[in-house]
């Protein structure tokens, strides 16, 4: 049974599905004026991992994710470069996608951005004003009544009165109340905009993923997600937006998952705290699965502190996985199979170990305990791979070829060992084979100096060899 923690009832429940076989995801995507942070890449790799499962479990996964490509930020940016909007979303979009690439998170089946949904969200702020939720000023500006949907605050759990209470003295005073939102801004000189019935004007930021998600995955939904920094005001409004321009209290997403923040001692990243880490940046150091991989290792509710010493933390237990990869891939190229030999006990802990995996992923999506199973069963392939190579022990090749995909099942969901896999059609492989051949020349030839010279260039460039009873073998470092 699976359970995820939602934020609207703030308890573990049953997922059930609004189709049989189907999920459809909402994800707020990023507002592109600036190059993604790592903390800006959490909630699309935690996404990425439960798109994985749930496709692995045989569901056919709908997931979309916006790009908020007319906003302030991105136009303050623009004018102080001296260049357009467009071409600022267009520049840093391009970046997220390749940051999300090396990260191995898969493309969602649809990137809708702002400017190419701006009749549909013109659509949706009409309704809400013929229904009257919401109101136009003179000047264009249109604003959303907070006080006309009863169930304002319940995701957030805050109180229309507290807030009014808590709100700041220098109130826009052509507001209804302090809380309205803006659905429509008016144009003001220097900034994009497009006609619409209250004059020219661009979206406020709340309605285009209202407009968005609705459009695109329907009245109803199962997931909304997104970092927990999102909660209030913007899913909170979301919420207020279209589940009063549909008329039902019970529409829109059933189902809302937040990450927890990524903090830097202890205080949380953000851009406008400058105190970030761009993917790209720390690309530079380390590779996408490791930085994957650090994000998975913590359970994508908890807070997650960045450091150069965790990154390094979860670069070596990554590398012990790949240890074992390199062992699998080894017993397989150099499979010998032997009639009385048996993997039974293996496949048995395998079968166990799965069975506990997806266990955990089942629990609210539970990574960290999900890679502690792949560790065991790295540890019981690690001991048969000793007893084959070095015990005398003949090679199971059914059996061992059902762990195999045991421990493939794992990776694939986890999204390691993509990069790899992906390869180079095999160029590696053997070029690797022919440096390590002129090396054993070279050391049949006592040529010490080359020998040792070949082996500390390829340490310095990431690739460690290891004389084995079985020959030389290589992997990354």
């Amino acid at each position: 049974m699976l359970k995820v923690y939602n934020t609207m009832t703030r308890r573990k429940e049953e997922f059930r599905p609004l189709k049989e076989g189907e999920v459809s995801i909402y994800c707020c995507g990023v507002t592109p004026y600036n190059a993604p942070h790592i903390g800006n890449a959490r909630p699309f790799v935690t996404w990425d991992v439960i798109r994985r499962f749930f496709a692995a479990k045989g569901y056919q996964v709908h997931y979309i994710q916006n790009f908020t490509d007319v906003d302030d930020k991105i136009i303050r940016t623009a004018n102080a470069e001296q260049t357009t909007w467009k071409d600022v979303a267009d520049r840093n979009i391009k970046v997220y996608f390749h940051s999300m690439d090396a990260l191995n998170v898969r493309r969602a089946d649809r990137y809708p951005r702002v400017s190419e949904t701006m009749s549909d969200i013109i659509e949706m702020v009409q309704e809400l004003i013929d229904k009257g939720y919401a109101y136009a000023l003179d000047n264009g500006d249109v604003f959303y009544s907070v006080e006309k949907f009863h169930g304002y605050g319940k995701l957030s759990g805050r109180k229309l009165e507290d807030m009014q209470a808590g709100a700041r003295i220098e109130v826009d005073e052509r507001k209804h109340h302090p809380m309205d939102f803006a659905l429509w801004k008016a144009a003001k000189p220097g900034e994009p905009s497009w006609d619409s019935p209250w004059g020219k004007g661009r979206p406020g930021w709340h309605i285009e993923c209202s407009t968005m998600s609705l459009k695109y995955l329907g009245k109803k939904f199962d997931f909304h997600g997104g970092g927990s920094d999102l909660i209030f005001p913007h899913h909170e409004n979301e919420i207020a937006q279209s589940q009063a321009c549909i008329g039902d209290d019970h529409s829109f997403a059933q189902y809302w998952l937040h990450n927890g923040f990524i903090t830097i001692h202890n205080e949380k990243m953000s851009k406008s705290k400058n105190n970030f880490f761009t993917v790209e940046d720390i690309l530079k150091k380390y590779p996408g699965e490791v930085v994957r991989f650090f994000i998975l290792q913590t359970h994508y509710r908890s807070p997650l502190d960045f450091s150069d010493d965790r990154l390094k933390e979860a670069q070596t237990s990554l590398g012990r996985l790949a240890n074992t990869q390199e062992y699998i891939k080894e017993l397989v190229d150099k499979a010998d199979p032997s009639d009385d030999a048996t993997a039974a006990e293996l496949i048995k802990r395998a079968a166990a170990l799965k069975k506990e995996f997806d266990a955990a992923m089942e629990d609210d999506f539970n990574t960290a305990l999900a890679i502690s199973q792949m560790f065991a069963l790295s540890k019981d392939i690690n001991i048969y791979y000793q007893e084959v190579t070095t015990g005398g022990k003949g090679f199971d090749v059914k059996n061992f070829a059902a762990v195999q995909k045991v421990w493939d099942y794992m990776a694939s969901i986890l999204g390691i060992f993509e990069q790899q896999a992906a390869g180079d059609d095999g160029l590696t492989e053997k070029l690797m084979a022919l440096i390590v051949a002129i090396r054993q020349e070279a050391r049949k030839e006592k040529n010490w100096a080359l020998a040792d010279k070949i082996r500390d260039d390829l340490k310095d460039a990431g690739v460690v060899l290891e004389d084995t009873p079985n020959g030389v073998r290589w992997k990354r470092a």
